[in-house]
């Protein structure tokens, strides 16, 4: 009898973490998101910067925390497929008794995280929960058997929430969260934006096939999302902007910030 709580990882339809893992040159894709992906940079070329860029905007994002703010504690939530200088790497690499925690709950890339997503030093911890964003309140319960709550937690969003059923589901995710967690802990989020037809377009496209939609939102909303907490600088702008290393870059339809919890 086949094992029905083993989970179905689909082939047949495009999935978001397997396009974005294809725009950003890994091999963790099928065929169905290649094509997917292919579709999309004609629509949207800037889509591959975009992909390219969000990955420099978390490591130095959690660089900074670990360096100059002394945050040991991050829960990475939507991770996404393993892929180059993943956020333990980064954290561990500047305190190697950092705890992380990520979550997601697509099937792939929790048999990637199983095999990968391992802690980098001794003194670490790295582990990965099965859950939906959409049920906060089990994050943060499943995540208090290995974070200290006591102490500041980095909470991250990386180009995730665009995934959220609603507005109003987005802002109740990250506030359940960010309630939970003490003082002097950090949000780390980013989504795309509305600024760039092309890009809506493309996630419009990408809804028609079937796959989980993303919905670009205006500046303002993604804004909203840090009220109440204190922007870290150059506050909220684009990624490419968010202190880059070198020259900046043009700003893309991709707009965050770091924050901290008063």
């Amino acid at each position: 009898m086949a094992d029905t709580n083993v989970p179905v990882i689909r082939t047949d339809i495009p999935h978001s973490a397997r396009i974005w893992n294809y725009w950003m040159g890994g091999n963790d894709n099928y065929e169905i998101d290649q094509i997917a992906g292919d579709a999309g940079l004609a629509v949207d070329p800037e889509i591959a910067t975009m992909a390219s860029q969000s990955r420099q905007f978390l490591i130095r994002a959690v660089r900074f925390l670990s360096e100059e703010r002394g945050i040991r504690q991050f829960l990475d939530i939507g991770t996404g497929l393993p892929t180059m200088q993943n956020t333990h790497e980064v954290a561990q690499s500047v305190n190697p008794d950092a705890r992380i925690v990520y979550v997601d709950n697509d099937p792939l890339v929790l048999t990637h995280a199983r095999a990968l997503l391992t802690s980098t030093t001794p003194e670490g911890v790295t582990t990965y929960i099965d859950a939906d964003f959409h049920e906060p309140e089990q994050i943060v319960a499943d995540a208090r058997n290995v974070l200290n709550f006591n102490e500041p937690i980095a909470v991250m969003f990386m180009g995730v929430l665009g995934h959220a059923r609603t507005y109003e589901d987005l802002l109740r995710i990250v506030r359940t969260v960010i309630d939970a967690v003490p003082s002097g802990s950090h949000l780390i989020m980013w989504d795309g934006t509305d600024d760039s037809q092309a890009y809506v377009t493309l996630c419009e496209n990408y809804t028609g096939t079937g796959g989980t939609p993303y919905i670009p939102r205006p500046q303002a909303q993604i804004r909203a999302v840090f009220d109440g907490l204190e922007m870290v600088e150059p506050g909220f702008t684009s990624i490419t902007q968010w202190r880059p290393e070198g020259i900046a870059r043009k700003a893309i339809s991709a707009y965050g910030a770091v924050a901290r919890k008063p």
